[in-house]
């Protein structure tokens, strides 16, 4: 269903996976990778979007490379420049605002791990981008500017977290709600870090995972409609 596209980012380009449904219109949706990189569960979001009536975009932040071992991930997330990201993924919100196939160019993000901070970072400071799902966001060097925010936020956690705790989910829905921000907060009982990823059996939780994806598909068409 998917294939790779070329976007222009501040004067350089940059590989994305894109898909939709063919002769079907509707809003754009960014996708953002976990700390792994372009995955095939990344293309895999892609695709259910697509699947579901949206046109989907996942940018290669790491342009190109990919880890295996935690190590390795962590080792390209760090590296990673984030204003060179923020630009990467900014064109991927104007490639998927400016498609034919998007009739009234709204865009929303969502993300995953390293890509949920990225999805409430890139909303900060992206003011076209309309709807923000944090899949349970972290990232040591990402610090949103909150008063920026004008998308709706909806976050997903798992309570069994380690990395992201339910208290700084409360945190940030506190913030958030403090500054007349739309936020709703989801806290999945007995689920752990990246629950939503079912490539890895390890972490992943099916009953929390699908009620995640319905909740994801109808804050999405909610605010992006």
């Amino acid at each position: 269903m998917g294939e790779m596209v070329t976007l222009a980012s501040n004067g350089m380009a940059v590989s994305g996976y894109f898909a939709q449904t063919p002769g079907r219109k509707g809003p754009g949706v960014v996708v953002i990778q976990e700390w792994w990189g372009l995955v095939p569960h990344i293309k895999s979001v892609v695709e259910r979007l697509a699947g579901a009536g949206f046109l989907a975009l996942a940018p290669d932040l790491y342009h190109g490379k990919s880890a295996k071992s935690p190590g390795e991930a962590e080792r390209l997330m760090m590296a990673m420049n984030i204003d060179k990201a923020e630009k990467d993924l900014s064109a991927g919100v104007s490639y998927l605002q400016e498609h034919t196939a998007n009739p009234t160019g709204k865009v929303g993000v969502i993300g995953f791990c390293m890509g949920g901070a990225l999805a409430l970072y890139a909303a900060t400071r992206n003011p076209d981008i309309a709807a923000c799902i944090v899949f349970y966001g972290a990232h040591p060097k990402v610090r949103p500017d909150l008063p920026s925010l004008k998308a709706a936020v909806l976050g997903i956690y798992g309570e069994n977290d380690k990395s992201v705790t339910v208290k700084s989910a409360r945190d940030l829905e506190k913030k958030l709600n403090d500054l007349g921000k739309s936020v709703e907060v989801q806290i999945y009982p007995g689920a752990g870090h990246a629950f939503f990823n079912d490539e890895r059996p390890e972490v992943y939780n099916k009953s929390a995972a699908e009620d995640a994806w319905n909740r994801s598909l109808d804050f999405l068409t909610r605010h992006l409609s």
